[in-house]
């Protein structure tokens, strides 16, 4: 749209003498109630004419249609210049943008990215909120590449430390050599059984502490299991070959567990660092930072910054006896991932509870000079919540994700054969669909909403095959390639029509808006403008359905016309939905 930028600029010369820039005149979208498909605000350009809005907007609104074969008309509503493009102009977008086989691949821009997202514990299964986490994840990475950076999905695993030791311990002491083999359970869930069972015998120790006499506090100090499991910790940290043996175990049936499940959920990573390979790296950065005067230490030992001139408080970065704690292992692994990749922008994807711990880290980073740490974000999002009693948990607190997702694929069941649509598939035919049914409906309904935003995930409603959900989009895909699938010769040459409906209008400019949208979610990091964009296309090319026919349509030149139109939407539509992860099938 440059040519009306700069027809404004002109028409603004002419008619006031005056020189304005591009920046001057934004242009906006014509809301959907009034005619037109650009709107230039006319309000800022009247210190200019010393005339009223609407008499300022009517006067550059005269001069550009006059310049311009491809402005049809105008309209002016209280100093918003609405412009109607020509028929023409929106044939020729058509015609010469959205038909080539590059529309919307953006051309890389020499940028590297790393997306950190997962980062799962090795003492328990996946749950809803790392459902979340991985699908932003996922999705943003996918984003970023197609807006033109290179990218580099990496998954920070918390293999160590007291949590990891006590289902071991359990393990050790219930477990009777029981493996995922011998039991047939997936071996993230059979280690997470044994974390379930290490707090139940803990909190019964606590309680008979107490009944002899202790405080709450004694009594969780010295209740024998968590004893124990500091001293096997310990025991890790020192290397003893039977913990570590027993640890390589467990966290590799955990490993198997976990590969299951991204597979189900279609995510992947180019990169793995462990926790235990980079506790210990922060430890040279704050001796840098002790050299720099930028930490300074307490008598105790500890080491400390202090952030209150910042606004915030003062931070641990190592402990009195030496150890790190988190603070220090981020610091290091920060520096590590520069270090391995030199990227512009290192984005976390992690919980918004943890929103100070990232401020924190990233300033650090910054008075220690690090020049990469501008590249640092924090990609925060709000939890996920559950209607009451519609999904059951596996240990009755959080949402287990296999179960989650066996649940979407029930749904998705239940909601296809409802309405009959699949009697004539092939029973792995249905397998395949209601999966790939029930993760669009999961994965649209937690992806359409900002990253930022708390939201409550209702599984029947994000199937409704008629609402804004991944379904229906699903579904409008099919329609299209059901109808494409009739016709043999719709790619031959053909002349275009002279005049277009409104809803091929419509249609038209919003398939043209897809770089736009894509730069836009990668400038953002929000896979929902992505979503809401593609669910909009989805309507917009049903009610073309509805109102105009494509196989019978006047005449030939139209048909083709509609063809084309018809496979461009599900182009786009096939695209924009792989962008947030989402599979979309060729029949329903």
């Amino acid at each position: 749209m440059n040519f009306i930028t700069e027809a404004v600029i002109k028409a603004v010369k002419t008619l006031y003498q005056a020189d304005i820039t591009p920046a001057d005149i934004p242009l906006q979208e014509t809301r959907k109630d009034f005619e037109g498909q650009v709107t230039v605000v006319s309000f800022p350009l009247t210190k200019l004419s010393r005339k009223s809005p609407e008499q300022t907007g009517n006067e550059i609104g005269a001069l550009i249609e006059a310049e311009l074969k491809e402005i049809s008309g105008f309209n002016v509503i209280k100093g918003f210049l609405n412009i109607s493009l020509s028929d023409t102009y929106w044939l020729d977008v058509f015609y010469t943008e959205i038909l080539a086989d590059d529309f919307a691949e953006l051309k890389p821009n020499g940028k590297k990215v790393m997306v950190e997202y997962s980062s799962p514990n090795t003492n328990k299964p996946l749950h809803l909120g790392h459902v979340r986490n991985n699908l932003l994840g996922y999705s943003v990475a996918a984003i970023l590449k197609a807006a033109g950076y290179e990218v580099i999905k990496a998954n920070l695993v918390n293999d160590r430390g007291i949590h990891i030791c006590k289902s071991m311990l359990a393990w050790q002491k219930f477990g009777n050599g029981e493996t995922p083999e011998s039991t047939g359970e997936k071996g993230d869930h059979l280690v997470g059984r044994y974390y379930v069972l290490f707090d139940k015998e803990y909190k019964s120790q606590v309680e008979e502490l107490k009944s002899f006499g202790s405080t709450e506090e004694e009594a969780k100090k010295n209740a024998p299991m968590i004893k124990e499991a500091q001293e096997m910790l310990q025991k890790w940290e020192a290397g003893d070959e039977e913990v570590i043996s027993l640890w390589k175990t467990m966290n590799m049936w955990v490993y198997d567990g976990f590969g299951k499940t991204y597979k189900v959920l279609g995510v992947d990573f180019d990169k793995f660092y462990y926790e235990s390979d980079t506790y210990l790296l922060g430890k040279d950065i704050v001796e840098e930072g002790l050299e720099k005067k930028v930490f300074f230490q307490k008598p105790d030992g500890s080491v400390w910054i202090d952030l209150t001139p910042d606004g915030l408080d003062e931070k641990l970065v190592r402990r009195s006896d030496g150890t790190s704690v988190y603070m220090t292992q981020d610091l290091g692994t920060a520096q590590l991932k520069y270090d391995d990749y030199q990227m512009d922008e290192s984005i976390y994807v992690v919980g918004n509870e943890q929103d100070y711990h990232f401020k924190v880290l990233f300033l650090i980073l910054e008075k220690l000079g690090k020049t990469w740490a501008k590249g640092l974000y924090h990609l925060s999002y709000g939890m996920v919540d559950l209607p009451s009693g519609k999904m059951k948990s596996r240990e009755g607190t959080v949402v287990d994700a296999d179960d989650l997702i066996d649940e979407m694929e029930q749904t998705a069941k239940q909601h296809t054969e409802m309405l009959g649509k699949v009697e004539q598939f092939a029973e792995d035919e249905k397998i395949q669909l209601y999966h790939t049914i029930g993760m669009g409906a999961l994965k649209y309904f937690l992806l359409k909403v900002d990253p930022k935003k708390r939201l409550l995930f209702d599984p029947n409603e994000s199937v409704d095959f008629q609402g804004h959900t991944g379904p229906f989009i699903q579904y409008t895909h099919a329609r299209i390639r059901s109808v494409l699938s009739r016709v043999e010769d719709r790619d031959k040459e053909m002349e275009a029509p002279s005049t277009l409906f409104a809803e091929e209008r419509e249609l038209i400019l919003l398939l043209s808006q897809f770089p736009i949208i894509i730069e836009e979610a990668a400038k953002g990091h929000s896979p929902a403008v992505v979503a809401n964009y593609v669910y909009e296309i989805a309507k917009s090319f049903n009610k073309f359905y509805h109102e105009r026919s494509i196989l019978q349509a006047e005449d030939e030149v139209t048909k083709h016309f509609r063809l084309q139109l018809s496979a461009s939407s599900a182009k786009v539509i096939k695209k924009a939905m792989g962008l947030l992860g989402i599979d979309v099938p060729e029949r329903m």
